[in-house]
């Protein structure tokens, strides 16, 4: 049974995984490039909260983007790019006064990437965003 589910889901295993490849790899970049600060950690985490809902409410709306595309990018890219672990790390790291800033900042920031996300895929869409209902996904 669960070797036959495995090959039917196949396809989206790989897509997963070329999307995560890419995503981890982008990510490890970033972090060479711009050094292993808490604002990097932030602005990828912004950056990809902004990402992952543009694919989201695109998914629930026009739905142009196809289930494969998305397992790249929003399961795959988005889910290894940011940086929830990492996150956490930085502020077991750092001084109480700065982790509360640091908390505060990256909410904010990530709430208003999904919100940013919200609006352009509103004011660009054919179709009304279908949010759901309670209790479900």
């Amino acid at each position: 049974m669960l070797r036959k589910r495995l090959l039917t889901q196949g396809e989206a295993i790989v897509l997963i995984a070329l999307g995560g490849a890419l995503g981890a790899n982008l990510r490890f970049a970033l972090g060479a490039i711009a050094g292993e600060a808490l604002a990097t950690t932030a602005a990828v985490n912004a950056v990809g909260c902004f990402g992952l809902g543009l694919l989201l409410f695109e998914a629930r709306a026009d739905e142009l983007l196809s289930k494969r595309f998305r397992y790249i990018f929003a399961t795959g890219f988005f889910a290894s790019f940011t940086t929830y672990s990492t996150f956490i790390a930085d502020i077991a790291l750092t001084t109480p006064s700065v982790a509360l800033v640091y908390i505060t900042a990256s909410y904010a920031a990530g709430f208003g990437g999904v919100f940013a996300s919200y609006r352009v895929v509103s004011a660009v869409s054919n179709e009304p965003i279908q949010l759901s209902a309670e209790g479900e996904r």
